[in-house]
């Protein structure tokens, strides 16, 4: 199998460093917000030592807000602890060019205890090889791909600082969804995104206009689902700082601006066994032919996206992308090759595959492919039968269950759920239930722009 563009063994990564072509590595992984943490090493530095033996953090990162202020109510890691380090250990499966940014290589960490040196079980790497294990235990390969969508506006991230992120410039000025002549306007950014991507072990497929202004989307190509999160992590951070250094800005958030579209993060997954795609089979199901693990699949994922919901929609913005008619899913029904429903199935023969169109851009990719896998895998496990196929408008299906209306109710449900309890394990289900109970109360006492419009003069 030949070896991805980009990618780096470690003597290849010493000659670069030698040569002085490679000076720094960056050294990394990511909190619960989906951020990439860590530190920049000097490569020879890197090489000798962190290579082998790995680096250290302060604990804390896996407890901190999204002003890094550290949290209260964690039994992880607090001041009566003393907010000691952990121990960031590279996959060196992972070392790779980060070719954007100059004369720098990239490598994504596991987390692992100080002391026992087994897996922190609350870092959401941690959490997705577990998904990823247990698939394995039943013989199977989990592969996905993630289709993340984004704004790209004119302005400066300093400059939309500190305009408070009101009336920035959007790159596009119409709807310029699959536009051509549109998506040249910003071509100089994302040919350069493409190409940047393509160069650090991340296989682009293509990019394209999507439905609101200055709205793209760029895909890449798909993988084993640990692999396929850490492509996700790298091109989020990739896109980030290239529109950093053209003094632009992009955002990722689940919806920017109530008058548009949502961005999303649509996912692709299969299942395969023995060097094919376990979903094909015998079984006529709406116009697939399928097997018992595509449909049992099928009917976990969409059984139990309540209890998980928090993992595809982890912000009070998320809920604001679920709006009848828009292109995000609201209710919970499968279709073939139907846009409204929250599970599309798509493809035939090795290429069927499912999409779930639920999980928005600001997602975590390994929280959000580990709650994809569990379901999944608990629908084989208990052979649980999907619901039945729909035809039609879903937005206009009154009777299918919706997806919930907040974080607060999602995070209710997060909370009771046994299941959620049980595949996430209990430490992991406590944490997280205080993570974003956390985020619903940090929204609850912000006094935000939309009630001072609305009740500074009139109440």
């Amino acid at each position: 199998m030949n070896k991805q563009l980009g990618m780096l063994e470690l003597d290849e990564l010493a000659k670069l460093a030698r040569q002085g072509e490679v000076e720094t590595v960056i050294v990394g992984f990511t909190d619960h917000y989906g951020r990439l943490m860590g530190k920049r090493f000097d490569a020879e530095m890197f090489v000798q030592d962190i290579a082998e033996h790995g680096a250290h953090a302060c604990d804390y990162l896996l407890t901190v807000d999204m002003e890094m202020d550290p949290v209260p109510g964690y039994k992880f890691a607090n001041w009566e602890l003393g907010y000691g380090d952990f121990h960031l250990v590279p996959d060196m499966k992972t070392l790779r060019r980060a070719s954007w940014l100059d004369k720098t290589a990239l490598v994504i960490c596991d987390v692992k205890d100080e002391k026992t040196h087994d897996l922190v079980a609350v870092a959401p790497r941690s959490i997705l090889r577990r998904q990823v294990d247990g698939a394995r235990k039943m013989n199977f390969q989990a592969f996905a791909a993630t289709e993340l969508e984004h704004y790209l506006f004119r302005t400066s991230y300093r400059d939309a600082a500190q305009r408070g992120y009101r009336d920035l410039e959007p790159a596009g000025w119409y709807l310029e969804d699959y536009h051509i002549l549109q998506g040249t306007r910003t071509e100089s950014f994302h040919a350069l995104a493409r190409r940047h991507l393509k160069h650090s072990g991340v296989p682009v497929e293509t990019s394209k206009g999507e439905w609101g202004n200055g709205q793209h989307e760029l895909n890449v190509r798909y993988a084993e689902a640990l692999d396929m999160g850490d492509r996700h992590v790298i091109f989020k951070q990739c896109l980030k700082e290239i529109a950093e250094a053209a003094g632009m800005s992009l955002t990722f958030m689940a919806k920017p601006d109530a008058g548009q579209a949502g961005s999303s993060c649509h996912i692709h997954f299969s299942l395969w066994r023995d060097g094919a795609n376990a979903f094909p089979g015998n079984q006529q199901l709406g116009r697939a032919k399928v097997s018992d693990a595509f449909r049992w699949f099928l009917g976990g994922w969409i059984t139990r996206v309540p209890d998980l919901m928090v993992f595809y929609a982890p912000t009070v913005n998320s809920y604001k992308r679920y709006v009848d008619a828009s292109w995000a899913p609201t209710r919970l029904a499968w279709s073939y090759d139907n846009r409204t429903a929250g599970f599309r199935v798509v493809g035939e023969g090795s290429s069927l595959r499912i999409e779930c169109r639920i999980a928005g851009a600001d997602a975590n990719p390994y929280l959000a492919l580990a709650a994809c896998l569990a379901s999944g895998l608990d629908g084989i496990a208990n052979r649980i039968e999907p619901p039945a196929l729909f035809v039609g408008d879903v937005y206009a299906a009154r009777n299918l269950p919706r997806v919930p209306y907040t974080l607060a109710q999602a995070t209710d449900a997060f909370e009771r759920s046994e299941f959620a309890k049980r595949v996430l394990g209990a430490e992991v289900h406590e944490h997280y239930a205080h993570f974003y109970r956390t985020e619903v109360a940090a929204f609850d006492k912000a006094v935000t722009d939309w009630e001072r419009r609305r009740y500074f003069e009139r109440i």
